[in-house]
């Protein structure tokens, strides 16, 4: 995984309670350390799924455009927030690409059915999850974008509808990912050949800004639940 991930700890897991039947991968934001998010799924989601692993990958540290060259936490470089059509960080982008395919191929040589693994993340992370699961040869369960984007130079990647539910979370008050990014990557979604407007959905939530509440979490158990029924 050639500068995606940290050479030492790069990855964090809460490990299935009972039998290991599925897997969630879970993609932190610009900046931020997946400690965060574990800490905050280990109450509020994981003990509601018991035959379900969690992954925390950690982002290297990039030098950051946005932050006049700042090294941080980042999956792929960035000039600006709300991010421009034409930014594309190629390197950044394949490297993470990368690096993400490979945990999930590392599930699937553990026995993990692919379409038992799940990619969510937020924002920056969120933009990951769904360029590789919109590309991925392999068969997901389903992606969670949470306050995320859709790159437009990286669209021309994705030639077909995707056969996996996704769900899209995202506040009216976002300033940094506005709403509309939302809206707009999902329009591209329903529009691409094949594509089930009953396996994609939007949740938009009242007052929220860059950052998730109680109710978008309740959605993403929810959505979680529906899809592991099987």
């Amino acid at each position: 995984m050639p500068g995606a991930l940290y050479d030492s700890n790069p990855i964090s897991v809460i490990p299935a309670a009972g039998r290991h039947k599925a897997t969630v991968i879970f993609l932190h934001g610009l900046g931020q350390v997946n400690a965060t998010w574990q800490m905050a799924f280990s109450k509020a989601l994981t003990p509601y799924f018991p035959n379900v692993q969690w992954i925390f990958p950690q982002a290297s540290e990039k030098r950051v455009s946005m932050n006049q060259g700042m090294l941080r936490p980042s999956w792929f470089d960035i000039w600006q927030l709300p991010p421009r059509p034409e930014e594309y960080d190629e390197r950044g982008i394949t490297e993470s690409i990368s690096a993400i395919e490979d945990l999930i191929l590392s599930q699937i040589h553990l026995g993990v059915d692919p379409r038992r693994i799940f990619l969510m993340g937020f924002s920056q992370g969120a933009a990951l999850a769904l360029m590789v699961s919109l590309t991925t040869l392999n068969e997901l369960g389903g992606v969670i974008s949470l306050s995320g984007w859709l790159p437009h130079a990286y669209r021309r990647h994705i030639t077909a509808a995707p056969s996996i539910p996704v769900l899209w979370c995202h506040g009216t008050d976002d300033k940094e990912i506005p709403l509309v990014y939302g809206r707009d990557a999902m329009h591209f979604i329903e529009c691409l050949p094949g594509s089930d407007a009953s396996k994609t959905e939007l949740k938009v939530y009242r007052g929220l800004q860059h950052t998730i509440n109680d109710k978008e979490l309740e959605d993403i158990a929810s959505f979680l639940h529906l899809q592991l029924q099987g």
